[in-house]
């Protein structure tokens, strides 16, 4: 069969599925975008209160800015750092409405195939199109033919649990009421009421739980009572905060800085080599209790900031090569390994690391680091230049990438969570020993950024 004149299929209507869908633009090929929400960055929008750590100028895309001039669009000021909700209606929703109906809402992906072909059927099935199934908003079901399909639905609908094994801690499903994860909105009236004068626990060490505790320091110095404890799986060393001044984007060291002094102020305690086991009740309160037996003084609500997963199961029928840790494409997995890497800087890599057995499904954006974190929008922008370069075929241009991506000033990996000092000085074979910025290809580098 004839695909050429099909559709691209992108999953999601998010930064790097818009992205994606410019580029193709661009490339003179046919995007639809299947978007289950309502509007563009539907996720983006759920953290709208949030200030992303990168400027301006380093979460949009060339080929989106493109496509937005001769509509009018004004560039924001590159220098400044918008918020969720600034990033999705002042530039995320106009990139989406300038795709026009290249762009479905309320199309939720249930599942992808080869056309006729289920998983382990060979024969003849690099020449069959791909079959995406869709349900509407209004409970229907269709079937979209597709050329490719390019999976930028993102990680944030599958949240990582508290328990350290990757499970849910025990009781913590029948304490889902009183557990989050997401960082609080505080403007909220309702939310702020949650936390005001309360007791939160704070799981996880990323810079979602930074962000958590620095505004829970901030009401805890407008509402007496409101203490944050900082509930840590490591111990800490001096890359627990972050990379501070040493961090190449300067909003996201801050933000370690700021969980550091929320914690010298006596805002917020640190629990340090606690992995949860379970979540007890006592009265109206919740209890965390460690595989080690300890137990916590009880807390009124939980944060549970301890990353993401990626939603496989709509890919089940299609040949993927994952990584068994981190579910993400194999040949970038070494690449991007917390056990190994922590400092944000990854290698050069596009549609070469980012193919399966399976030709042409790509996984794209936060979707393609599987359960790895320090994910910039700038990676998942240059991940489908590539990506569509290959499709269009040049390959040249897709296999001539160009990233720079800052460092985070931390070395060492997640692997040594038990050996803090050991993190520090590299000698668990971390990527920081020598600070370095990693450029590759031809011509200038993209922008870098991220979020």
């Amino acid at each position: 069969m004839d695909t050429q004149n099909l559709p691209v299929v992108v999953v999601g209507a998010g930064p790097v599925g818009l992205a994606a869908a410019a580029h193709l633009v661009d490339r003179g090929l046919e995007p639809l975008v299947l978007e289950a929400g309502r509007s563009a960055a539907t996720a983006v929008r759920e953290w709208a209160h949030v200030r992303l750590f990168s400027t301006w100028a380093e979460v949009t895309d060339p080929a989106a800015e493109k496509l937005l001039a001769p509509t009018g669009w004004v560039r924001p000021d590159g220098t400044t750092y918008p918020t969720g909700g600034d990033w999705a209606e002042r530039y995320l929703q106009p990139l989406a409405d300038a795709l026009g109906d290249k762009v479905r809402y309320g199309a939720t992906v249930t599942g992808a195939a080869r056309a006729g072909r289920d998983r382990i059927v060979d024969a003849g099935r690099a020449e069959q199109p791909f079959t995406v199934h869709i349900t509407t908003a209004d409970g229907g079901e269709e079937r979209i033919t597709a050329r490719a399909v390019i999976d930028a639905s993102g990680t944030w609908t599958t949240p990582s649990p508290m328990g350290a094994n990757g499970l849910p801690a025990l009781g913590e499903r029948t304490a889902a009421g009183r557990i989050a994860h997401r960082v609080p909105d505080l403007e909220d009236p309702a939310v702020r009421a949650r936390y005001a004068g309360k007791r939160t626990a704070v799981v996880g060490s990323g810079a979602s739980a930074f962000t958590a505790l620095a505004l829970l320091a901030d009401l805890a110095k407008e509402e007496a009572g409101t203490h944050a404890v900082w509930i840590l799986r490591r111990g800490i060393g001096d890359a627990t905060y972050g990379g501070g001044e040493a961090d190449q984007l300067p909003a996201r060291g801050a933000l370690g800085l700021r969980a550091k002094a929320a914690v010298e102020a006596g805002h917020a305690s640190a629990v340090t080599g606690f992995r949860t086991e379970a979540v007890e009740r006592d009265g109206g309160r919740l209890v965390l209790v460690a595989e080690d037996g300890r137990r916590l003084d009880p807390v009124d609500e939980i944060v549970v900031l301890t990353g993401f997963r990626p939603d496989l199961s709509f890919l089940s029928e299609l040949r993927l090569r994952l990584d068994e840790r981190l579910e993400a494409p194999t040949a970038l997995a070494p690449l991007i390994d917390p056990n190994v890497h922590s400092c944000g800087t990854v290698y050069p890599h596009g549609v070469k690391e980012l193919s399966h057995p399976e030709q042409g499904v790509y996984l794209a954006g936060m979707k393609s680091y599987g359960r790895a974190p320090t994910f910039l929008a700038m990676t998942g922008y240059e991940q489908v230049r590539s990506i569509t370069a290959a499709l269009a075929g040049d390959h040249e241009a897709a296999e001539r990438v160009e990233l720079t991506l800052p460092e985070t000033g931390v070395c060492g990996g997640a692997g040594l969570f038990d050996e803090p000092d050991a993190a520090q000085s590299g000698d668990g074979g971390g990527c920081c020993a020598a600070p370095r910025t990693l450029r590759i290809g031809i011509g200038a580098p993209a922008s870098s950024g991220g979020c």
